[in-house]
């Protein structure tokens, strides 16, 4: 009979790999994804109109459109750019500064029922949104039932 050490922390491991695979897979959120994001991260709203689209709203405010590029490539959709601070403001005449300026990035994974073809954008009042449509094919179809006499 071989004698096997019990190790109490085995199954716990165990467990908390299941739940940052699950996560994981839900929200693809790496460790090291605030590294990448840049010197502030602007928030975003991420959700299904029920119209078959996915939306992305993010808080860009101040900004121009020039300073922000939207990349779609794979599977994934990129949101870049630089929120500048006003040139006419001199550090020396600065006597509170609490809003964030510099560079962003953030990365969304795109589920495969995203037509990335049509992925379109608007920018008002501060806030990009992104429309992500479904794909036609991927889209539930109804099916008619024939009845046979």
């Amino acid at each position: 009979m071989t004698i096997v050490r019990w190790d109490p922390f085995r199954e716990l491991n165990a467990v908390q790999d299941r739940v940052n695979r699950l996560f994981g897979e839900l929200y693809r959120v790496s460790d090291d994804d605030v590294m990448r994001r840049g010197t502030w991260v602007p928030p975003v709203d991420i959700y299904d109109t029920g119209n078959q689209e996915l939306v992305i709203k993010a808080e860009l405010p101040d900004m121009s459109k020039e300073d922000i590029d939207i990349t779609v490539e794979n599977s994934s959709l990129t949101l870049k750019g630089e929120k500048k601070m006003d040139s006419a403001i001199r550090d020396e005449h600065c006597r509170r500064i609490e809003r964030a300026y510099g560079t962003f990035s953030r990365t969304f994974s795109l589920p495969p029922t995203v037509d990335t073809g049509r992925v379109s954008a608007d920018y008002k009042n501060g806030v990009l949104t992104i429309t992500l449509p479904v794909r036609e094919e991927a889209k539930p179809k109804q099916v008619q039932i024939h009845v046979q006499a």
